[in-house]
């Protein structure tokens, strides 16, 4: 069984190359509505060593920029402007990011109108154009961070293998139920204080230490195969719970760059947040599927040696992701 669940997680780990493949930042484009017509605009590009991405942003026809200010911070390229798009606005129309299907990267727009209302989308190479739709109401508020909470998760490589690492050590029974719960609930609470600016943490050293944790499960994983259950073992819930607290601060520094529709906060917090808990779902309930699936067409018992080695695998990836997080802070 343990062979299917090693081809099942290298899998996984090849689907997510496009991810890895994509910059860690996303290009970042903030639209505020001043007056009619008039925004204030940031647009924040990575850099790969002194080279800036080099797309651009198609305003709709008759908008025009005046550059005020551009800058480099933290491996990106900044810049301030301000767009006048005259009488008609930009609600309606259709803004596209130039040369973003050669690109492998996103842009995580975000249009805030002068009621407080916003609007977010991720652009990528196959969907590189977006319509601005204006102010909305809160069942299309509510159904655009689902998704965008959905997106993140999925595109959250170092989250899907903690949350591997704890299906494979609990397996498909209750006790999987109570240990999923727990992470929820755990990550629920800190996305929560964080995004709301309760509690202010830099990002860099959560994300480093998210990736020791995931160094931590795979020795328990590798424990609880040769025979010597750990904590994750005997009180998985508690540990999905202890973990999830950090987990949900990495969430957090996500959503504070999407950014919060000031009329809608608790609605857009709560839907993004059951967006990560959906993607979080179907992630375990594939895993459980391949597990089943491994079961039912296994025609030998594999090695037991076989069966560690999800754990080095796993163990391996974390301590890269540690090492890279802590040199690159």
């Amino acid at each position: 069984m343990m062979r299917w669940l090693l081809l099942a997680l290298l899998a996984l780990l090849d689907l997510a190359q496009p991810l890895a493949a994509h910059e860690a930042r996303p290009a970042y484009l903030d639209i505020r509505e001043l007056g009619t017509g008039q925004y204030e605009v940031l647009w924040k590009r990575p850099m790969r060593g002194e080279y800036v991405i080099g797309f651009a942003v198609a305003w709709p026809e008759g908008c025009a920029t005046t550059s005020e200010a551009e800058y480099q911070v933290l491996g990106a390229s900044v810049a301030r402007m301000r767009l006048d798009c005259g009488e008609t606005g930009l609600i309606g129309r259709e803004l596209a990011i130039e040369r973003l299907p050669e690109a492998s990267a996103e842009v995580l727009v975000r249009v805030e109108f002068m009621d407080g209302s916003t609007q977010t989308s991720i652009l990528r190479p196959a969907s590189a154009a977006m319509t601005v739709e204006g102010p909305r109401g809160a069942i299309a508020v509510a159904a655009e961070y689902v998704a965008l909470g959905f997106d993140h998760i999925l595109a959250g490589i170092d989250h899907l293998v903690f949350v591997l690492g704890l299906t494979l050590i609990v397996g498909g029974n209750w006790q999987l139920v109570k240990t999923i719960t727990a992470f929820t609930v755990a990550h629920s609470i800190t996305l929560a204080l964080s995004t709301l600016g309760l509690v202010r943490v830099a990002q860099t050293p959560v994300e480093a230490v998210i990736a020791l944790s995931i160094v931590f499960l795979a020795r328990e994983l590798l424990l609880m195969k040769q025979g010597r259950p750990g904590l994750t073992s005997r009180a998985p819930w508690l540990v999905a719970f202890i973990f999830g607290l950090l987990h949900g601060l990495g969430f957090a520094g996500a959503l504070r760059e999407i950014g919060l529709p000031q009329g809608d906060i608790p609605l857009a917090l709560l839907a993004f947040n059951l967006g990560v808990e959906a993607g979080q779902l179907a992630f375990v309930a594939a895993v459980l599927a391949v597990i089943w699936l491994a079961r039912r067409i296994m025609l030998t018992a594999p090695p037991k040696w076989i069966g560690q080695v999800p754990a080095y695998a796993i163990g391996a990836i974390a301590a890269f992701w540690t090492l890279e997080r802590v040199l690159t802070a």
